[in-house]
């Protein structure tokens, strides 16, 4: 009935999985848990491996690093049923009836649910605050907002999908880099995928250091770029594409490449510190945008 799929790299997935196959075992339907190390270290696979002796849960290992789209392909391809749930390996489920709670959703009619991002309350150490600080205030959304736009908030971290529909839409995604959900999103709302979203949360407990995540920002930023230049973004709810798009029409994102040059250094000051701002970020990220635009 159901295919969990989790991509692992660098990770220890042995909470997560016992997890979830406590979960699965519990609803007594058909179900398979299927990881695919991608070209980790030996110490975290020989970890994992203790996941395959739980019934009907497989650690397939790659040699090679293939990379986010294809590791997804790889385990799509593997899969026995028709509904894929795929999670990322840095993440735990927030509630105990995380599994039932999807399965309930399958009868609704509709072809993608996702089932949204959460994190703890605590904060964390200072130089992790950037990603935590983001996550908190643009990630943790409601269903009920993000219904509203649901080709917008689209975290590929945790999702229940069909298969067939997987396929439609992974196979368009050759460009491997971060932005990755951006891109998914577009092309779910280009194909006119039917998206629900839900209140079914999980923990994202792998948080980078703040200038590992704003470096993954400037990487999702020029994927961005990279996606308009070749015209493979023609419909989207993306707020800084749309933004960028406006100010180049209005030739505005020269003002804006030259407010990167003159301000970047403190805006980064403020992004790596201990109180990072979410809307200097945002400022950030459309600056860089048109700085490099103007500038490669």
């Amino acid at each position: 009935m159901i295919s969990v799929l989790i991509p692992v790299y660098n990770s220890n997935i042995v909470t997560l999985v016992n997890e979830l196959h406590k979960q699965l075992k519990a609803q007594n339907i058909a179900f398979e848990i299927i990881c695919l190390d991608d070209g980790s270290e030996v110490s975290y696979l020989e970890y994992n491996y203790s996941i395959e002796q739980l019934e009907s849960t497989t650690l397939i290992v790659s040699e090679t690093n293939n990379g986010r789209i294809k590791a997804r392909q790889i385990l799509c391809d593997k899969a026995r049923y028709d509904w894929l749930l795929f999670l990322d390996a840095d993440v735990l489920p927030k509630h105990s009836n995380f599994i039932s709670t999807y399965l309930h959703a399958i009868p609704l009619h509709y072809d993608a649910v996702y089932g949204g991002f959460a994190y703890h309350k605590t904060p964390p150490e200072h130089d992790y605050m950037l990603r935590w600080t983001y996550g908190k205030s643009q990630e943790e959304v409601d269903a009920s907002i993000r219904n509203q736009t649901p080709y917008k908030i689209i975290i590929s971290a945790n999702f229940l999908i069909k298969k067939q529909v997987f396929n439609i839409i992974n196979t368009n995604l050759n460009h491997i880099g971060y932005g990755f959900d951006n891109y998914f999103g577009a092309t779910l709302k280009d194909h006119n995928i039917k998206v629900l979203h839900i209140n079914n949360e999980v923990y994202h407990l792998g948080i980078e250091k703040s200038e590992v995540y704003l470096n993954k920002k400037e990487q999702a930023a020029e994927t961005l770029l990279k996606l308009v230049k070749e015209k493979r973004i023609l419909v989207h709810d993306n707020n800084l594409l749309s933004l960028f798009l406006s100010l180049k029409r209005f030739k505005l994102h020269y003002l804006f490449s030259g407010m990167y040059s003159v301000f970047s250094s403190k805006m980064k000051n403020n992004l790596l510190g201990t109180k990072p701002s979410v809307t200097i970020l945002q400022l950030y990220r459309i600056s860089y945008m048109c700085y490099k635009t103007l500038n490669s």
